[in-house]
């Protein structure tokens, strides 16, 4: 008599996680392996390299990529690969806090405005239309002139200027939902307008607006890169991608150290892009 050993059941995370997953196309999934190397990074840049971002050997300056350095070294003598490594923490956290500001303080005033209407409304709506007809890197710069030059300062700028774009796809996800059949229902069994919009109408609205949140989060570290490129953000030594790629573009005889910085910033933002187009494609 064959007997069935029961392995024990799987965690529900990883269940749902695979059924998501399962009719993923090829290139979702590739996105999804380059995010969690960059998780990697972020979390244990020591796991992937030995070497130390700021350590220079002025004998292995300015040397080509090769299997001693994949990303070559630069005009100290430092490790490009180990530099952009330690970089994607700073630029990585940092657009995630531009995107944090753009979700809580945008996609709060988009639901103020739509779920309440009238004076409210008007007034976000006017200060939205404001933000929108200002160039983001535009205002990005002016901020971070104002508060000054550090890879925080970059994020509040980057993070205000999202604030418009959630503000508007949260209003409008709002208005969609508040003139559902079970919203009027909500109401007419004695809910309170606070009960409704944080029990009914925000738990269906958000959806989209978090899918927006994956696709700024690509565009924020565009941003960020090029804040930092044109000097607004954390000074040397510190290694954010932009930086690295400023500091590239001295020395012309020495291609790869724009070209190797400005690939993992390439590839990061496409395939964070992909996920989110993923994401809003219904299923």
């Amino acid at each position: 008599m064959s007997t069935v050993v029961d392995t024990g059941r799987r965690a529900p995370w990883t269940v749902a996680s695979r059924r998501v997953l399962s009719g993923a196309p090829v290139s979702v999934l590739i996105s999804f392996v380059v995010v969690l190397v960059l998780v990697v990074w972020v979390l244990v840049p020591s796991l992937i390299t030995s070497s130390n971002p700021v350590d220079a050997v002025p004998l292995d300056k300015l040397r080509s990529p090769s299997p001693a350095h994949w990303f070559g070294t630069d005009y100290l003598g430092r490790d490009v690969l180990t530099r952009v490594i330690y970089g994607a923490r700073s630029s990585v956290l940092t657009a995630g806090v531009a995107v944090g500001i753009g979700l809580v303080v945008g996609g709060g005033l988009g639901m103020l405005g739509g779920f309440f209407g009238g004076v409210v409304d008007a007034v976000i709506g006017r200060v939205v239309d404001t933000m929108l007809a200002i160039p983001g890197l535009l205002l990005a710069v002016a901020i971070v002139v104002t508060l000054g030059f550090h890879d925080i300062n970059a994020a509040v700028a980057t993070g205000i200027t999202s604030i418009a774009i959630f503000a508007r796809i949260m209003r409008a996800e709002v208005l969609k939902v508040r003139q559902s059949v079970f919203i009027e229902s909500a109401y007419l069994q004695g809910g309170s307008r606070t009960f409704v919009l944080f029990a009914h109408v925000l738990p269906n609205a958000y959806r989209s607006v978090l899918a927006l949140a994956v696709l700024q989060f690509g565009s924020a570290i565009l941003v960020i890169a090029a804040l930092a490129f044109l000097g607004y953000g954390s000074p040397p030594p510190a290694s954010s991608w932009g930086l690295l790629i400023a500091d590239g573009s001295k020395y012309q005889v020495a291609p790869w150290l724009i070209y190797c910085p400005a690939a993992v910033v390439v590839v990061t933002v496409l395939s964070i892009n992909r996920i989110s187009r993923w994401l809003r494609t219904p299923r």
